[in-house]
């Protein structure tokens, strides 16, 4: 096991039970955190764009401000939660993002739009590195494979629910969707008020210490680096492919029907098939396939012509995504230094801040701009490219560390 074992605000070492009871608390916020994202999240696009008239750019700059700001201040809230606790920090996000997802129901303009994401997103990076130091911290080498495949599995329920709640909601009004997805993360404040108040049991390290050794791990900092070339092309899923699924059918419960297939394949092949793959491959090695599948796969986009081809490649997209996300999760938190978890795991949003952030920009610029010029291959030869580039990039940074043992998700 690890150096992490975890203690309680008195100092005493949490039993067994406790330690599972946290793990299982944590279960039960993870399906209504993403069911409260998925379900709003994604439609957002859609009624900005096809709704209100807004330009795709602009409700893509819209979604990479959330992006940016969410995963750009994680650090803060990794920070904060090496000193005052997972717990507290996870309970004021939470609370922060049920406001801001409350105030989108009333954005009918760019600012006000602009106002709701940063509201929320400043409530994802209260919660979002606590909440992955807490999961680091309940768990050991050996059980943490094993916990992501789980969780992952549990987000695929909840992503193939979400979607589909949120669009039945649409059809009564956008207001309806955006309060319910609140709804989610209030709940979610009752949950995470039960949680153990974990800690790391050495006196929390000053904050420039705790980027000192961020800054000694150069293996952490180039995975990191390179993560952001992938989720440029993992964010959209959530900007260009609903775009493209609404522009083929005319209809925005095409949008239902390819996350709910994203999601179905998840939830069906998430635990059995990630982890048959680490019994043959290391996590480097299935991290390094998931990202081939998904750029092959966003790049055969720019070939279909139709609503059931867009779903073939959606399909083959979504395998490539599940194969990442555990192994991604257990890389990077075996990689971080037990002394500093939420400071290392605050660091290792930047990847998602950038990349996505970048990723949610360009997306929705290249759509416009392919529309515009009638070049309906260029967005996605780009993310194929991109993502080809992530994948060569991760295969030699771990080429030499071919290991089974754990050594890391809009929400």
């Amino acid at each position: 096991m690890e150096a992490t074992s975890v203690a309680i605000d008195e100092g005493a070492t949490l039993s067994e039970a406790a330690r599972r009871r946290g793990l299982h608390g944590l279960l039960v916020y993870t399906f209504l955190m993403v069911t409260g994202f998925a379900m709003l999240m994604p439609l957002v696009a859609v009624h900005f764009v096809n709704d209100l008239g807004m330009a795709a750019a602009a409700v893509g700059l819209a979604l990479a401000v959330r992006q940016l700001t969410q995963q750009g201040l994680a650090l803060v809230g990794g920070v904060l939660s090496d000193r005052y606790g997972a717990r507290r920090m996870i309970c004021l996000g939470v609370l922060l993002r049920a406001a801001g997802f409350a105030s989108l129901a009333f954005a009918d303009a760019l600012p006000m739009l602009l106002c709701a994401m940063l509201l929320s997103a400043l409530g994802g990076a209260m919660f979002e590195a606590p909440y992955q130091a807490s999961i680091a911290a309940l768990t050991d080498e050996n059980t943490r494979p094993r916990y992501y495949a789980i969780s992952n599995w549990i987000s695929g329920v909840a992503t193939t629910l979400g979607p589909l709640l949120g669009v039945a909601l649409l059809h009564y009004d956008f207001r309806v969707v955006c309060l319910a997805a609140a709804a989610c993360f209030a709940v979610n404040f009752l949950v995470a008020l039960r949680l153990p108040q974990v800690r790391m049991p050495d006196r929390p390290p000053p904050l420039r210490h705790g980027l000192d050794l961020v800054r000694g791990n150069r293996a952490f900092i180039v995975l990191v680096g390179l993560m952001m070339l992938y989720w440029f092309v993992a964010v959209q899923i959530n900007i260009s492919f609903p775009l493209l699924a609404q522009r083929l059918t005319g209809t925005v419960d095409s949008v239902g029907v390819m996350f709910a297939l994203s999601a179905g394949l998840t939830v069906a092949l998430q635990y059995g098939l990630v982890r048959w793959l680490e019994r043959r491959w290391s996590s480097a090695q299935v991290l390094v396939a998931g990202v081939v599948v998904m750029s092959l796969a966003a790049g055969a986009i720019g070939l279909v012509r139709d609503f059931a081809g867009l779903l073939i490649c959606v399909g083959a997209f979504s395998i490539g995504a599940l194969m990442t996300r555990p192994t991604q999760q257990t890389l990077i938190a075996g990689l971080a230094d037990p002394r500093a978890l939420g400071t290392f795991l605050g660091v290792s949003s930047l990847s998602l801040a950038v990349g996505g952030g970048i990723g949610n920009i360009a997306g929705g610029w290249m759509v416009d701009l392919a529309a515009t010029k009638q070049w309906p291959w260029l967005p996605w030869a780009v993310f194929c490219v991109v993502g080809l580039a992530s994948a060569f990039g991760l295969h030699q940074a771990t080429r030499v560390r071919r290991e089974r043992a754990p050594v890391i998700a809009e929400s």
